[in-house]
């Protein structure tokens, strides 16, 4: 699963363009990172995006 536990964020879709102007599809990843995270009064392992942990949205366990 690619998406933020906290904030739902997933890929979004582009284009590769070469020098000779070919155009492929490609997918742009959020930057997740997997950390230990209150939830629901349990520590579990989620996938969340750079910017929820940087928000301070991610509630991490003591």
């Amino acid at each position: 699963m690619v998406k933020c536990s906290i904030c739902g964020k997933g890929f979004q879709t582009g284009h590769n363009v070469s020098h000779a102007h070919n155009i492929t599809n490609r997918r742009f990843y959020p930057n997740l990172q997997r950390v230990r995270a209150v939830v629901g009064g349990q520590v579990k392992r989620i996938k969340v995006c750079t910017r929820c942990l940087r928000s301070g949205a991610v509630i991490k366990p003591s």
